[in-house]
């Protein structure tokens, strides 16, 4: 009787070390598939036309009389608010900056040499979503030269810029498309190397980047993101 209840338990003690054994092994391999994973990027860009526009209209003016200097001015903002409100900008699109006065004579280095006293720069800014009319108005501005005003153009501090407000609106597709993308090459990379593709081990948005299309065409934007994503390989 003792004899066989020893055999039995020997028996069972065998078949469990099997059994665990069977099981560490599988525990060892899943934890080594574990270990295998491909990083992959995908890459989404669109591009959209600018949907805000920031227009500067500047004049400058010169002299040694401040209260004809100031009638001046009073005329050239007349004439370009007449001419923008005659082609569709509304008031709530125009702003009129306070001129920035220079006074030479108060550089006391060069005031031996002023023959001109005050240089005056009057800026009149539109911002509109209208972005393709107030594009016509930019190449028509010669228009109020025809009234006596010069509208100074190419100064760096007062350029014309373009935006697009309305990421939001195209996030997910473009951040689903670059998911997309990026399947794609990892599935393409487990069947070059015989595995199978797992489970997302981890996955990073990165961020979106706005641009000019190039310095010739402002107004079209350039939107771009890359999502970076690590997958299980499998066998």
């Amino acid at each position: 009787m003792k004899k066989s209840t020893i055999l039995l338990s020997s028996a069972i003690i065998s078949a469990g070390i099997v059994i665990l054994g069977f099981s560490l092994k599988a525990g060892i391999d899943n934890f080594s598939d574990r270990d295998r994973d491909v990083t992959v990027r995908g890459l989404c860009e669109r591009q959209v036309a600018a949907n805000k526009v920031t227009w500067p209209i500047v004049t400058k003016e010169m002299g040694n009389d401040l209260i004809g200097i100031y009638d001046k001015i009073q005329s050239n903002n007349a004439a370009i608010l007449a001419f923008l409100k005659a082609n569709g900008i509304e008031e709530s699109e125009i702003s009129v900056n306070a001129p920035a006065v220079s006074d030479r004579l108060a550089d006391s280095y060069n005031a031996e040499n002023v023959r001109v006293r005050y240089n005056v720069t009057n800026v009149i800014v539109v911002t509109s979503s209208k972005v393709d009319l107030v594009r016509g108005l930019i190449d028509r501005q010669t228009d109020l030269m025809k009234q006596g005003v010069a509208v100074i153009a190419g100064d760096y501090q007062y350029r014309t810029t373009y935006e697009y407000t309305d990421l939001n609106s195209i996030k997910p597709e473009m951040i689903a498309e670059a998911t997309r993308n990026a399947r794609e090459a990892a599935d393409k990379f487990a069947a070059d190397s015989e595995s199978h593709l797992g489970k997302i081990k981890t996955a990073r948005q990165g961020q979106f980047s706005i641009e000019d299309r190039d310095q010739y065409t402002p107004y079209i934007k350039n939107i771009r993101v890359v999502t970076s994503i690590d997958y299980y390989l499998e066998d």
